[in-house]
């Protein structure tokens, strides 16, 4: 649906047109996955008996591995469509405009459309609430009155998504006010330091050790704590040292580049690592937790056939089959959600190139090759690279045993292929708008 939009919007004239809609839809996803989540979430923290914490738990640990990559989601719906914003007040500045007037254009036109979309998003998640309301946890459905959030927290959420908004503009705005002729040239060259992978060492490191000390913590919310700090964390990292390792290898592709599609696909990661971080990063989350959804399942499997557990104990690891399957189902709407607005937006920013590469007459093929390449190559790192990360950080918490378990490694390699194939289809999906924009500039 998304690139069916964006193709529709490829007509000439359309592109101020296209700037506004892929940001609104993208903050309406986010929103809407956001509340949703918090919203399944909520009623665990409501109950008070002796089992009431482990489920507590594991609604921390879900939400960590939902919530911060709907965050990272909603910081790339904010970057959408950047280079147009920042060609125009660019333009702008050249003619005169002062600097605090730029920013406060670029301030308001991304709150306004973050507003817009977060709007959207709610009702988007009123629409879910019926279905969601369904989802049974401790034998009973949650209800319309569980999983409905108060007023406050959704103004909040809508409030904390214009905010990222402006937050981003005003991050993307540094290089606009202080040199335009560079921003309206294109002569920005992205630079990003080993550094990155200096802080991704050592949070993942720190991860480990507080994975370790878990089992002696003394508190519940010291536990709590931990496992959000962890996992979190390391999350968050990811989206750190993702742009650094694929530039490197993205440098080396160049250099070794016997095809004009693989040459042209580095020079597009290269071009901007951080917007090709960005066409994977939903994958990338996914591969991370798909750790966690094979070691849940394995355990699940393991104590199933415990003639001994108790009827609350057998109900708890029921429940954790439950969660399980909605935290996937969550995760690969969050990578639907980010490869549609993300490849259809990097066909837009690029048109240009596009028309020009079709009047110099390279073939609509060559350039989707190279398109696809650009994806795929730092896709299938990235993949892998979030799969082990997740194995070490959750290693003195499970053991090796959990981790090899036959029925764990098959629920990774499946999450794996379908996170991939989510991309895949992505890209096919795309290929028209690569056409139209190509053809019709």
């Amino acid at each position: 649906m998304i690139a069916r939009v964006a193709w529709l919007l490829a007509r000439p004239g359309a592109a101020g047109t296209a700037t506004l809609v892929l940001p609104v839809t993208a903050f309406a996803i986010v929103t809407t996955l956001l509340l949703t989540v918090l919203g399944g979430a909520q009623s665990f923290w409501t109950w008070t008996d002796d089992i009431a914490f482990s489920y507590q738990l594991l609604a921390v640990i879900a939400l960590v591995l939902l919530v911060v990559p709907l965050a990272s989601l909603g910081g790339a719906a904010a970057r959408l469509s950047a280079r147009r914003r920042d060609d125009r007040l660019a333009t702008l500045r050249l003619l005169g405009a002062t600097p605090a007037t730029v920013s406060a254009l670029a301030v308001l036109e991304s709150t306004v459309l973050a507003l817009a979309g977060a709007v959207a998003g709610v009702a988007g998640y009123f629409a879910i609430v019926p279905a969601l309301a369904l989802v049974p946890f401790r034998g009973d459905p949650l209800g319309i009155g569980g999983v409905v959030l108060g007023l406050p927290v959704i103004a909040g959420t809508v409030l904390g998504i214009a905010v990222l908004a402006a937050v981003s503009a005003v991050l993307g705005l540094r290089q606009v006010v202080i040199s335009p002729l560079g921003v309206r040239t294109r002569q920005d060259a992205p630079k990003l330091s080993w550094v990155r992978a200096g802080i991704a060492a050592a949070v993942v490191v720190v991860s480990f050790g507080l994975m370790s000390v878990l089992q002696v913590a003394g508190s519940a919310m010291v536990i709590i704590a931990f496992l959000a700090a962890a996992f979190g964390g390391t999350l968050a990292v990811l989206n750190l040292v993702g742009p650094w390792v694929i530039r490197l290898v993205a440098q080396r592709q160049a250099r070794r580049a016997s095809r004009p599609a693989r040459l042209l696909a580095a020079r597009t990661v290269l071009e901007s690592p951080k917007a090709a971080w960005r066409q994977v990063s939903g994958v990338a989350m996914t591969s991370f937790m798909a750790v966690f959804a094979g070691v849940g399942v394995a355990l699940v499997d393991l104590t199933a056939g415990d003639a001994g557990m108790d009827a609350a104990s057998a109900q708890l690891f029921a429940d954790i089959r439950t969660g399980i399957l909605l935290t996937v189902i969550g995760s690969f709407l969050m990578v639907a959600c980010s490869v549609g607005v993300n490849q259809a937006a990097g066909i837009l920013d690029r048109r240009d190139l596009y028309r020009s590469l079709d009047m110099l007459g390279m073939p609509e093929r060559t350039m989707d090759a190279a398109r696809r390449r650009a994806v795929m190559s730092p896709l299938r790192l990235t993949a892998a690279g979030s799969a082990v990360v997740a194995a070490v950080v959750m290693l003195p918490l499970t053991g090796v045993t959990l981790l090899v378990q036959p029925l764990a490694l098959i629920v990774i390699a499946a999450v794996l292929a379908a996170g991939i194939g989510v991309v895949a289809l992505g890209l096919v999906a795309t290929r028209p708008l690569l056409r139209r924009a190509a053809t019709e500039g």
